[in-house]
């Protein structure tokens, strides 16, 4: 089962275009995006506004994050 739906995803693909192009640019600041990874965010929140099949922008569990430290 896809996580994302066929609007998503063309979305996406139109951002990884414009950013191959070099004309894909940032929300506020405008500023030119030079990371894949920044295109491909991008093209997500577009598609979140959109109302395509997009699972929500949330943050990692914080079981991630928070390992303990080992011990000596």
């Amino acid at each position: 089962m896809p996580r994302y739906g066929d609007a998503a995803h063309e979305t996406v693909h139109q951002a990884m275009r414009k950013y191959k192009k070099g004309k894909l640019e940032s929300g506020r600041s405008g500023k030119q995006v030079k990371s894949r990874k920044q295109a491909i965010a991008i093209g997500l929140s577009e598609a979140r506004e959109k109302g395509a099949k997009v699972p929500s922008a949330g943050r990692r569990s914080s079981s991630h994050s928070a390992k303990p430290a080992k011990k000596r």
